[in-house]
Formats: C-alpha cells, structure tokens, sequence
C-alpha cells in the first residue's frame, strides 16, 4: 500500500506555492530597513554575531528569519550598494524553503542568492553554490565575498584547474560556488577514495585506530544545502547526463577494430543496409546489411571477428557517420574529437561518448582513436542533487518543468514577478521553406534594424549555423561578434558588448548566461535590443530564455524568430507526410507539434533514467555496496 502510494504521489500535480505568499513575508524583511538602516557599521555587526550564534545553535525564530535576512539585505547594501527589491527578497525566502524560484533574466539572481545561502551557512554544514561555468563560479564568489565576509562568513569556488588541497579549503568554506560538474566529478573522487568505508562510524574508527587515510584525502564535507543557478538546464537538461570516472584500459585489438569497421561503413547504404531512425537517434540493420556485413566480416580479426561484434562496431560507425555532425555536435581541436552540449552550445573537452561512440567518430574523423576506457565511478546529475539534505534554486525559466521538477526533486516552483513590468515585444513567428532562404530573410532583417542603430542578438542552435549566418554578414559588409564554443575565450566581453547602438551579436545557446547586456547611449529611444532566434529549440523555455535577453528590468525590447520547415526539431520529430501537409496549411502548429513531441521525448527519456537510478539504489543500497 505504502508502494503504491508513493507511486501516486511522484506523479500528482506538484505543490504550487502562491507568489503572494512570499511577497507579504519581504514586507515582513523591509519592515527591519529603518531600523538597521540607522545602525552604525560596528553596531550592524553585533547585532548579526548574535543572531548568527543562534541560528548555529538552532535557537532562531520565525522572526529571527525576517530579521536575518534584513541583516544579510543590509550588508549587501553597504559593501556592494545594491540593495536587493522586495520581489528578490520574495525570491530569496522561496528558495529559503526549498523551492526553486522563476526570477525573470536579468533580475538580479546572483544577488538574491546571498539572501538564502548565508543564512543557511550560518547553521555551519556549507552551503554549495552551482553555476552554469568555472568563469561565473569564480567571477560570483569573488563578486559576493564581501557581503559573506561582512556576515562572518568565509567563501571559496571550486573551478576545473584546482588541485585536491585548494579544492578542501574552499570546500570547508562556508559558502563554495562551483559547478555541477565538478561538485559531483568531486563527490564521486571521494566515493573512490572511501573504498568499502561508508558512514561517520566507519570514518571516526578509522581516525581512532589510525589505520585509516581516506577521511583525510576526501574534499568534501558532505552534501547539505545546493543553490542551483539555471536550474532548469542543469537539474533537467543535464540531468540525465551521466558523470563517470574512469581509467585507462589499453586495447590494440579494438582500437584498429574501430577504424576497419569506419571503412566499411562506407560500402553500406542507406535503405539498402540500414535504416536511420532521427526521432530516437538510432541505426538499425537490416537483413540485406547483415548479409552483406557477413560477406566481409573477415575483415575484422581476433576476439572481434565474431558476427555480433562485427554488426555493433559498424552499427556504431553508421551511427557516427549519419547522426554526428561537426560543427553541430562535435568540434575537431588539435587532433581530438570536443563534445558540444547541444543545449548550450557550450564544449564539453572533459567528456566521451560511451560504448565505443567517441572512438568510431574519431575513426571518421580520420584522426588518432583513443583507447577505450574502464568507468571506475557514475552517477547522472539527477541523482547526484537528489542526494542534498535541502535543494533550491533559481532560473528564468523553470514554469514549464514544474511537473517533473517536483516529481523528480521534490522542489515546488515559485513565479516571481518581476521588478518592473516588462515591456518586451514578441513578434509572431516567421516560417519560411528552407534553410538557405532562412539565412537569407534573417540577414535582411538584421540589415534593417542595423541601419535603425538597434543592438542585434542572433540565437542559433549550433555552431555550423552560427558560422553560416557570420559568413553570410560578413558578404553583406555587416560587422558582428560570433560567440560559440569555438569562440567562447571573451564571452563576457562579447555579451557585455551587444547592446551599443548597431552591434550584432551572433550566439548559440550559451548566449552569455549570467552576463547582464547594458544598452548603449540612444539604444532605449531607438527600441533596445533585438533579439533574433534563428530557429526553434526542442524547449520552448529554452526559447523563452533566449527571448529574455531582451527587455530587462523595465527596458524596451523585441524579439522574434524565423524558422524553416527542414529545421532539425521538425525533421526529427515530424514525419515527412504530416510535415509537407502542415508545412503549407498550418506551419506553426508544425512549429508547435514538433517542440511538443520532442519535450515529450526528453521526459521519458529522463524518467528512464530517474527509474534506473532508483533501482541501481534500491539494488546496491540491499548488496551493501552502495
């Protein structure tokens, strides 16, 4: 009974707490303005000792809530001079209870994010902050230190280059900001090093006998309390994606079995031999190509000269040749073959595809194939925050995910208005045939809001199209800044950049997450920042995110996208008799449809995931192995 119950609860309708709830408790926090206002600096530090050893001792009230959040308000006024707004400090107190709070772009969130994270490190277990990269863990942690240090308060970041004792210290910290990947990369290195000890008993005898060193070589201290920035592109855009550590496995053999079967995949066709299947990303033999594999399996020698092994090598070098693209989902840098995530557009140098992928698209590449390796350690990012005692976060765009947030963390969404009521103009779709004639409308229409002296954002999907669309300006003698993942060196400074009058800015999802873009002198009266979406996303939040680039805090702003009908979301996702149908009679419900049936994908497929690490939980946690 209490199975089944639980079964029905992970799919009820989440928990919606009211907006107006939050907002009366910020009047509660304002109400202390005046009077810490008149405080002199010294006075404001006493008073937070006080309310700061009570919280340790977990001897705060309610009120001493409000007021410790008015403390944390009032330092940041005075160190930074910002004084977070009453719907920040609505915001603040959300994630204060474990929700995960909608905060329009460019709302102040790296700001509000003080608020809930001192006051949780108060009570001496850490607090983790997660952002989108290494540059905004150290640019945040640096930013925001003296409002901790004015709380009494140490603050650390964990970024990519720290070795093991620089990442301890800023674990230890009261407050850490680093990334997903490198805080779960660090608890599964911890995991390694704890070897079959597992819990305080097992660690506290090691220490007592001293037989044991493992204690000493961890660097974290434990997953308590996870401010998550972005919240939607890490807990469900990356959440299924799984951290593994692994380590060498040299096999000569297999490797040249990579690049024999490259070779043969080459005398396969397509209809003929195998079937691609877009919608799920996956190649299929068929019988004629099993046939014809047999009559050159031969060709591979040793322990892979058996049919099956033979049939998987090229079915994994068919599958590298036919659904990997450079420039879309791979970029080739000095000699090695770089993921690109395609929901940021950002590369991925320290990630393999599994199961002998990465290596058949290195045999394609005609570049050196790389050893298979042993995975030593895994977890998806989906249970890895599972894991924290007390999960939050913050994002533009959480709404749409609030089901499957809730069913799978637990955290209720809150939408927060924003501080100013925004004035963005959304322009309706513009559908056109193909993608050349695409490209073509959107550097007219970039053209045209170039000579008016108004900002343009282009936002692409990848960096082939990126790349397209900058030649394409570059023959019409438009000057424009790309930002990809090739070209991410100076991504603040490009994003910093795009709202002076004229400037064109051509990005892909990664579009300077986190970076605010000021508008130049005279780009308000002109109409503010344009944003552009070359294409549609499989989201629409992503879509919304990119749109959100526009008309911040109040200003003015448009936005509009042009899309074709042989874009990817709808190649993959629609067939070719419902396209060429609603291609001509109703394209944006085509438009619709294929982003519909394509979030309906991604959710099955991530709740395959939640299922398989719930078992893998259930199954190790019984073995003791866990």
């Amino acid at each position: 009974m209490d199975a089944a119950w639980d079964t029905a609860l992970s799919y009820a309708v989440p928990w919606v707490p009211r907006t107006g709830r939050y907002l009366r408790k910020a009047k509660r926090v304002l109400a202390y303005d005046a009077e810490l206002s008149a405080l002199s600096d010294e006075e404001l530090r006493e008073h937070t000792a006080v309310l700061r050893e009570a919280v340790r001792r977990g001897r705060d009230t309610a009120a001493d809530r409000f007021r410790a959040f008015a403390l944390v308000r009032e330092h940041a006024s005075r160190a930074l001079g910002l004084k977070a707004y009453p719907v920040q400090v609505a915001a603040a107190l959300a994630m204060a209870d474990g929700c995960i709070a909608e905060v329009a772009t460019g709302e102040g969130k790296t700001l509000l994010a003080t608020m809930p994270a001192a006051v949780a490190a108060w009570r001496g277990r850490g607090v983790h902050v997660i952002t989108a990269n290494d540059y905004l863990a150290q640019r945040d942690a640096e930013t925001m230190r003296p409002v901790y240090e004015a709380c009494g308060l140490t603050v650390g970041f964990v970024i990519g280059e720290l070795d093991p004792l620089a990442r301890r210290a800023a674990y230890h910290c009261d407050v850490t900001y680093t990334t997903n990947k490198e805080a779960a990369a660090d608890f599964l290195r911890d995991r390694l090093v704890q070897g079959r000890t597992r819990g305080l008993p097992d660690v506290m005898l090691d220490r007592i006998t001293g037989k044991g060193v493992s204690a000493h070589r961890m660097v974290q201290r434990g997953l308590e309390y996870a401010i998550v920035d972005e919240t939607d592109a890490v807990l469900i855009d990356e959440g299924v994606t799984p951290l593994i550590i692994s380590g060498e496995a040299p096999n000569a053999e297999l490797t040249d079995a990579y690049q024999t079967a490259s070779l043969l995949a080459d005398r396969f066709q397509a209809g003929q031999h195998f079937k691609v299947d877009t919608q799920f990303r996956e190649v299929r033999m068929t019988p004629a190509g099993r046939d014809h594999l047999f009559s050159m399996s031969e060709a591979f020698g040793g322990a892979v000269r058996g049919q099956r092994r033979a049939e998987e090598l090229v079915t994994q070098a068919l599958t590298a040749r036919e659904l990997f693209h450079p420039g879309q989902h791979y970029v080739v840098q000095e000699g090695k073959v770089v993921i690109v995530d395609e929901s940021t557009g950002r590369l991925m140098p320290d990630r393999t595809w599994r199961e002998g992928l990465h290596q058949a698209i290195e045999a394609k590449e005609g570049i050196e194939v790389t050893a298979p390796k042993d995975t030593l350690a895994r977890i998806s990012f989906q249970r890895y925050f599972r894991m924290y005692r007390h999960l939050s976060g913050m994002t533009g765009t959480a709404w749409e995910a609030r089901h499957e947030l809730w069913r799978t963390y637990r955290t209720p969404v809150v939408r927060v208005p924003t501080n100013r009521p925004c004035v963005r103009k959304v322009r309706k779709d513009r559908v056109l045939p193909d993608r050349e004639t695409r490209r073509q409308a959107i550097a007219d229409r970039v053209q045209e809001l170039h000579r008016e002296g108004r900002p343009v954002l282009v936002g692409s999907r990848s960096i082939s199209e990126s790349e397209a669309l900058s030649t394409l300006l570059l023959q019409r003698g438009l000057p424009h800044e790309v930002l990809n993942a090739v070209r991410h060196e100076q991504e603040a400074e490009i994003v910093s950049r795009a709202g002076q009058p004229g400037a064109i800015t051509i990005a892909t999802n990664m579009a300077g997450r986190g970076t605010d873009i000021e508008l130049g002198e005279g780009v308000k009266e002109a109409g503010g920042l344009h944003v552009l979406a070359a294409e549609r996303n499989d989201a629409r939040r992503i879509d919304r995110q990119l749109f959100g680039r526009a008309a911040r805090q109040g200003d003015p702003g448009s936005a509009e996208a042009v899309i074709a009908l042989d874009d990817e979301v709808i190649r993959r996702y629609v067939p070719t008799p419902v396209r060429a149908a609603l291609g001509v009679l109703m394209p944006r419900v085509l438009v619709r449809l294929a982003q519909r049936r394509a979030q309906k994908r991604a959710v099955a497929q991530r709740r395959g995931v939640l299922k398989r690490d719930q078992w893998l939980s259930e199954s190790l946690g019984f073995a003791g192995v866990e």
